[in-house]
């Protein structure tokens, strides 16, 4: 299995379980999320209740509970949202920090790339949720999500570069 871990901050922010596709020259990916239902599991084990005391769970929390699957498996946490020029200002610093921590090609496809993967970003600002993971690290990796027109399930952009392959 591959995990990939914000370069930046080490958080798990993703993994090979959820397929991505690349759009910007490979500097976003894009993967689908799911929300699953969590909690209240229903397991028959053939037992009488009345046999096994008055019929009361014991101490059980048996709430069903809706989550996105990439948000609770990585345990995502959301951010306040941005606007333009929170967004300016968070892509300098995210590219001051990120380029010397990347090398030879993937440097100089970064330089090259990032403004287009910016442009792509920025007219979908007021649609996105912000998220960055566990630690919550100041110099965190954005995750950026949004729901497409019509869609019940919301679709996650991560900047490829910022993500470090890791197995497991």
């Amino acid at each position: 299995m591959l995990v990939y871990q914000d370069l930046l901050t080490g958080d798990e922010l993703l993994s090979d379980s959820f397929p991505y596709k690349e759009l910007e020259n490979g500097m976003i990916w894009e993967v689908e999320g799911k929300w699953v239902v969590q909690g209240a599991v229903d397991v028959d084990i053939g037992a009488n209740p009345s046999a096994e005391g008055d019929g009361e769970d014991e101490g059980v929390d048996d709430q069903a509970v809706k989550v996105v699957d990439i948000v609770d498996t990585f345990r995502l946490q959301e951010q306040p949202t941005m606007d333009k020029k929170q967004f300016i200002a968070y892509i300098k610093k995210f590219i001051k920090l990120l380029t010397p921590k990347l090398e030879g090609e993937k440097q100089e496809a970064f330089k090259k790339n990032i403004e287009g993967a910016t442009k792509f970003l920025l007219p979908k600002l007021k649609d996105f949720q912000f998220f960055v993971g566990e630690s919550m690290h100041d110099d965190s990796c954005i995750v950026f999500a949004y729901y497409r027109e019509g869609a019940t399930d919301p679709t996650f952009l991560y900047l490829a570069p910022a993500l470090k392959e890791v197995k497991c």
